[in-house]
């Protein structure tokens, strides 16, 4: 059985972008019959909201979205990320890191990826071979990096075609933090491959995760169960920007809140799912058998709340 996963991270409400790809994910798995696992993403901890879990339950449960298991929180799981990111780094695959963000951005010889991020270095690698060793010549507990080697990866994305990234340009990336939290590459490969996940369904801002994962799932012994991934464009502003707080309230609990009917919100939703001729009566479950990929827009969702809702 092919199975995916429905993952809202709890740093804050869903909005309309957030509610287009899960609808996108839903109407994919109940065509073809997908086991659906709701996952809430609870690591990033400065950033989580007290109650935003169930906030996005219960925005999801008035869309009409189900699923199958859980919800099942990440959380739960960082006796399994920690023990992940120890292999690594026992296995010479990792390393401890103790450059701050200021110094990587401050770095002389730090390239710069094709969006102008700041690309590491490399300044830590190969300098320690204990991370007690790391912490006490920097004075602080270390990240742990994994060491991407000068290569290329390739993938099929089911959505978007053929891949290919260097990753010289993407370079060594942080998978556990310095508070021993995993970070968001490393959970999702361990948490995915353990669920059994098939096909993860996300926006095309994640595009370029991608191949990190896929890295660590080879370095994890795990590349028979790399998933297949559908990126889709997002819904951005007026301005070409990836929708915010800048473009007003979008948030779904907004909407129910102010009374406004499901329907309202499910019609526009289908609308930029390719659904044509959506009525206002109809629920998820009754575009099942309409929705096609290949009718999914290519290009953004331009979204302007003034005129849009």
């Amino acid at each position: 059985m092919r199975i995916t996963r429905l993952a809202p991270s709890p740093t804050g409400a869903l909005h309309l972008g957030n509610a287009r790809t899960f609808l996108i994910n839903w109407l994919l798995a109940r065509r073809g019959g997908w086991k659906i696992i709701l996952r809430i993403e609870d690591l990033d901890g400065p950033r989580i909201k007290r109650g935003a879990d169930q906030l996005a339950i219960a925005d999801l449960r008035w869309l009409g979205l189900d699923w199958d298991e859980g919800p099942i929180y990440q959380g739960a799981r960082i006796l399994e990320h920690a023990d992940a990111a120890r292999r690594l780094f026992f296995d010479g695959k990792a390393y401890a890191c103790i450059c701050t963000r200021k110094d990587v951005d401050l770095a002389a010889s730090a390239p710069h990826a094709d969006d102008g991020a700041t690309v590491y270095p490399g300044t830590c690698r190969g300098r320690f071979a204990r991370i007690d060793q790391a912490r006490r010549s920097g004075g602080r507990e270390p990240t742990i990096r994994f060491n991407v080697d000068d290569e290329h990866v390739e993938f099929t994305d089911a959505f978007c075609g053929r891949q290919r990234f260097e990753m010289a340009k993407l370079g060594d990336f942080v998978i556990e933090k310095a508070d021993r939290t995993p970070a968001y590459q490393l959970a999702v490969v361990v948490d995915d491959a353990d669920m059994g996940v098939t096909d993860v369904v996300r926006g095309d801002d994640l595009l370029d995760s991608t191949p990190r994962q896929i890295l660590l799932y080879r370095a994890l012994g795990l590349a028979d169960r790399i998933p297949s991934y559908w990126h889709v464009p997002l819904v951005v502003g007026p301005d070409g920007r990836r929708l915010a707080k800048r473009h007003g309230d979008t948030r779904l609990a907004s909407y129910r809140e102010a009374g406004a009917p499901a329907s309202r919100i499910l019609t526009l939703l289908a609308r930029w799912c390719g659904i044509e001729n959506a009525s206002a009566d109809t629920r998820p479950i009754d575009w099942v058998e309409r929705f096609d990929i290949a009718r999914v827009p290519r290009q953004p969702i331009v979204f302007d709340p003034a005129i849009s809702i």
